[in-house]
């Protein structure tokens, strides 16, 4: 699969490391008469990275920066390297890649070759034929060429000039006129007056006409300087009557949306910061200015907004911050998977969590700019003739339209109104001088529509170009030239099988099926550059150890088909063994997919009644050893730092690189009964006691308990064991988790009934509380639970701790990045004088059990080694290092030679310095 509708399963996948790899599996492939598809990120929206023979994917080893000009402002590169590498080497030079789709962080320059892709800065740097200056390829019959302004082969250029002068008039009068014509072959482009610009007419054909293997692009100048203006308007439809407006006034970008979308952003996610900047309004144009330095650019900027405001009526923000900048366009560029959900809808059955699920299929159909308004008013009304909703976004500037519809694919009648659907909307695309597609190609969802926007004569010259490159037909067969049917091979239709689940699923209807289905393949989490999601694949680069990959595995298995032996399957086992289950992807996939949850629920069903690796029993016990070895620490620590230890570490599945753990003289609970409890004038507050703070790093614990009492709170621990069955869950035994977690409700009982709020040190066992717990329990209750800098900056917000005057830098806490982030944190740290970084370094790599389990040692110090290593390294001595995660604090401690701090120990150490 890829990020379309459609389903193809291949007989085979390579990864080539050469030109010469290429040649051999073309070689093989037409002696055997077996199609090849040649695929970059898989982020394709037609289908067109997807095949039944040979899928040839270059992202793996081809995706090299091969030479930079910059004199002439080329790059020489091969067909899978990432656009933001090409964009990050270039900028050194003060260059940029002028096209950048949203999927910038992981799409491939061959994918977008193929696609002509276009992004938000084609208004000024136009699509990705527009910057392709020549190709080398590989023909389909074995020979290597190299297409620039001449191509040498005679026989190809004979053919190809034959084909043009024997149709002059048609392929003057056969081509709509607009910025993002993306439909079918680029045949004008051969004409006289167009140069024959055979390059130009291979970008876009979508791997149907030759195999890449590099390719020389133009670059362009990046501006020194960059300003947003963000434009209000009544609704996305107003938005669009501005565009014409706003064209003459040379911007970069012209980006729109409507309330909708931030609607479902609100739905989905916690509320970001950078909707408070948006204007007042119900629909938006985000428009960059670009300039030399930031004075005239802002200079510019105001230019547009007044003018704007005059000529339109918008109202109008301007951002010049860098951060601020960032934070509004992440709104845009995460569209892709925010508009995949909706509330309501038609695509979920009655009573089904989570909204209704929405589909590509009509994504990016373009029309003529001043056509834009016009075609969506009617393009809304097409929606709701046909029952159907859908959040249009896009690139306004040139009349782009992107928009994911629920589309009822699931049930036959369904598929009927999708057809229904997608040929009347071809029909008025057409009807406003438009093409199907202004930006992903045709592919399987819309080639089949090519004969609504062209004449047959066209499309017979289509067949003849394709012949011409493609005598045989073995290069992506099925798409532009003899299409499937876009109804066809569709990845919903099809067995399901009913295989039993313990978690709840609750934004999924209580299906797994359904929440496998959430992943549409867009393919953030192959972005190895930044976010937590997914640290496996940034260590290893292989599809199956990324979110995409894993839930595409279980929805195999959910069909079973590929993937014959259900829960059992070892293949599905070995993907999900290398996920940390750092909830990563809960909070930076677009679509929300918690693959955490996914791999323990595997876990339960693969191991019922079978026996467990070792570490399910040594680490997964660790809350019930813990409580053991606290009766006598002495000896247990004997034990396990004794010549022991190697048999203790086989034993118990624990790779051998790492330091067993050091328990505690005294746990946190027999060292706050030695204690007096200080009476507070505020409320009281539980301490949650869980079991790293508890029994490993009571410390932690007792920092917390004094920094409370400073603010005037009566700390009181709960009564009796709690525990909240994190180990449990991880090594995926639901059922002790689940009787753990009712126990401890129980327990819980009267704080929870006098509303007693919860402070949790340990994120991990606070994002079980916060989040977990729902997915286990159909009867918990909300709990009223929260870290430290959340309760202090909730509760006594007036407290003023004593100063700390230093410099640090943070490792967030996955868990704590996904499920409820660090922005009390970063501003408590701020309040007391502490100039914090929180470190874009992902996941420490340690995650729990994971980095201690045999096998996966390799991984966890990949993952460290990223980023967290060499930032702590590099931090001068007087530089805090902090990290409120055990697994966090481990791992720093093991592979520096720094110690990380908790929050509560910072603050701690200042009231105690304080009061000296």
């Amino acid at each position: 699969m890829d990020a379309s509708n459609y389903r193809h399963v291949p007989r085979a996948v390579v990864f080539p490391r050469s030109a010469e790899d290429i040649e051999a599996t073309l070689r093989v492939c037409r002696a055997h008469g077996v199609p090849i598809t040649a695929r970059g990120a898989g982020t394709s929206i037609g289908g067109q990275a997807l095949g039944e023979g040979v899928v040839l994917d270059y992202s793996r080893h081809l995706n090299r920066v091969l030479e930079i000009d910059p004199v002439n402002r080329t790059a020489r590169v091969q067909p899978g390297v990432v656009l933001d590498t090409l964009r990050t080497e270039v900028a050194r030079h003060g260059l940029t890649f002028g096209p950048d789709p949203s999927t910038h962080s992981r799409c491939t320059l061959g994918g977008m070759i193929g696609n002509d892709a276009c992004g938000s800065h084609s208004v000024a740097w136009g699509r990705t034929a527009d910057n392709v200056v020549s190709l080398g390829v590989l023909t389909a019959d074995g020979k290597r060429l190299t297409i620039g302004p001449s191509l040498d082969d005679a026989g190809l250029r004979e053919r190809l000039r034959e084909l043009v002068d024997g149709n002059l008039a048609l392929l003057r009068t056969g081509f709509p006129a607009l910025p993002r014509r993306v439909s079918g072959y680029a045949l004008d482009a051969l004409l006289p007056e167009n140069g024959f610009d055979v390059v130009r007419s291979l970008v876009g054909t979508e791997g149907t006409c030759v195999l890449l293997t590099e390719a020389t692009v133009r670059l362009v100048p990046s501006p020194a300087s960059r300003v947003l203006v963000v434009a209000g308007y009544a609704d996305d439809v107003a938005a669009a009557d501005a565009v014409p407006h706003v064209l003459p006034l040379r911007p970069l970008t012209i980006e729109g949306m409507g309330a909708d979308l931030i609607d479902t952003l609100l739905v989905r996610s916690r509320r970001t910061p950078a909707l408070d900047r948006l204007p007042e309004g119900g629909g938006w144009l985000f428009i960059e200015i670009g300039g030399d330095d930031a004075d005239s650019t802002l200079a510019r900027a105001e230019e547009v907004a007044e003018t704007l405001g005059v000529e339109t009526g918008a109202t109008t923000v301007i951002a010049s911050d860098p951060a601020d900048m960032r934070g509004l366009w992440s709104i845009r560029e995460a569209s892709a998977g925010i508009a995949t959900r909706m509330a309501g809808g038609t695509s979920q059955p009655p009573g089904a969590g989570g909204g209704s699920e929405a589909w590509p299929g009509w994504e990016d159909a373009a029309v003529p700019p001043e056509q834009l308004g016009s075609y969506l008013r009617g393009f809304r009304a097409l929606l709701e003739k046909h029952g159907l909703r859908g959040i249009p976004y896009g690139h306004f500037g040139e009349g782009c339209v992107h928009v994911r519809i629920d589309f009822p694919l699931t049930t036959a009648e369904g598929i009927r109104r999708f057809r229904s659907f997608m040929e009347d909307a071809a029909d008025l695309v057409v009807s406003h001088g438009g093409s199907l597609s202004g930006e992903h190609g045709d592919g399987q969802a819309r080639a089949e529509l090519l004969p609504r926007m062209y004449r047959p004569e066209i499309l017979r010259l289509f067949e003849a170009f394709k012949e011409i490159w493609d005598p045989e037909n073995l290069l992506n067969p099925g798409n532009l030239v003899h299409p499937r049917r876009l109804d066809a091979d569709l990845r919903f239709d099809g067995p399901l099988r009913q295989l039993p689940v313990t978690l709840k699923y609750p934004h999924d209807g209580g299906s797994l099926a359904t929440a496998t289905r959430r992943c549409v393949g867009v393919g953030k989490c192959v972005d190895t550059s930044t976010g937590v999601m997914c640290p496996s694949y940034m260590a290893t680069r292989r599809e199956e150890h990324s979110t995409r990959g894993r839930a595409h595995l279980l929805f195999e298995m959910m069909r079973g088909e590929t993937i014959t032996d259900g829960w059992r399957s070892t293949e599905v086992r070995d993907a999900l063994d290398l996920c940390l289950a750092c909830k990563g992807c809960l909070s930076d996939c677009p679509v929300n997919v918690d693959m955490a949850s996914y791999k323990a629920e595997f876990l339960h069903q693969h191991y019922a009644r079978r026996v467990r690796p070792p570490s399910h029993y040594s680490l997964g016990f660790l809350p019930l050893w813990a409580r053991l070895a606290s009766a006598m620490p002495r000896v247990a620590n004997g034990v396990l730092g004794s010549r022991l230890a190697p048999l203790v570490k086989r034993l118990g599945g624990i790779t051998p690189e790492r330091s067993l753990p050091e328990f505690a003289p005294t746990s946190l609970r027999k060292e706050l009964r030695k204690r007096p409890k200080p009476a507070g004038d505020r409320p009281r507050v539980v301490l949650w006691p869980d079991t790293f703070t508890n029994f490993l790093s009571p410390e932690v614990g007792t920092a917390a308990v004094r920094v409370l009492a400073y603010a005037g709170f009566e700390v009181v621990l709960p009564k009796g064991p709690v525990c909240c069955g994190l180990t449990w869950i991880s090594t995926g035994q639901l059922g002790i988790a689940r009787r753990l977690l009712r126990r401890t409700l129980k327990a819980l009982e009267p704080e929870i009934a006098a509303g007693t709020p919860i402070v949790g040190l340990e994120p991990s066992c606070l994002a079980v509380l916060r989040h977990d717990v729902h997915d286990l329990l159909d009867d918990a209750p909300k709990l009223d639970a929260t870290t430290l800098a959340g309760f202090l900056e909730t509760r006594a917000p007036e407290v003023e701790f004593p100063a700390v005057d230093a410099k640090a830098i943070t490792q967030q806490h996955c868990h704590q990045h996904a499920v409820f982030g660090n922005a009390a944190e970063e501003r408590l740290l701020a309040k007391v004088g502490v100039g914090n970084r929180t470190l874009d370094s992902g996941c420490c790599g340690l995650a729990g059990n994971f980095g201690v389990e045999r096998g996966h040692h390799e991984v966890s110090v990949a993952a460290a080694n990223r980023v967290l290593v060499p930032e702590v390294n590099a931090a001068s001595e007087d530089t805090l290092v902090l990290a409120d995660g055990f697994s966090c604090r481990t791992q720093i401690g093991e592979l520096t030679e720094r110690e990380a701090l908790h929050l509560a120990q910072v603050l701690d150490r200042a009231i105690t310095d304080s009061s000296r």
